[in-house]
């Protein structure tokens, strides 16, 4: 008999709970309009591979100093937008260019 009274007294309670975050129906947890705050992006395409090219040459300063910016990293792939083959080459290029003064490490 005290069983069937434990799991009204169960369920009531689960009924008649409270949300925390003011009913919010749709789940987002007030996050905002859209997918859940997450901008879409639209896939950069690689340059070298619209161009054809099968080797980049690091003593073309002016291409490789667009994928160094002033402190003298090399862009991730992330945001240049290469693919893994010629990112593995640009960045190749681009520490031979330093290796031989062509280009700085660092700023000053």
């Amino acid at each position: 008999m005290s069983a069937n009274y434990e799991d009204r007294d169960r369920n009531r309670n689960y009924d008649d709970r409270q949300r925390g975050y003011d009913g919010d129906d749709d789940g987002d947890r007030g996050r905002g309009q859209g997918r859940g705050g997450r901008r879409m992006h639209r896939r950069r395409i690689c340059r070298f591979c619209i161009e054809k090219v099968d080797i980049i040459d690091f003593k073309d300063l002016r291409l490789l100093s667009n994928f160094v910016p002033e402190r003298g990293k090399i862009l991730p792939r992330r945001i240049s937008g290469n693919c893994a083959i010629h990112q593995r080459m640009l960045a190749e290029a681009i520490k031979r260019a330093r290796n031989i003064a062509l280009l700085p490490y660092t700023t000053d």
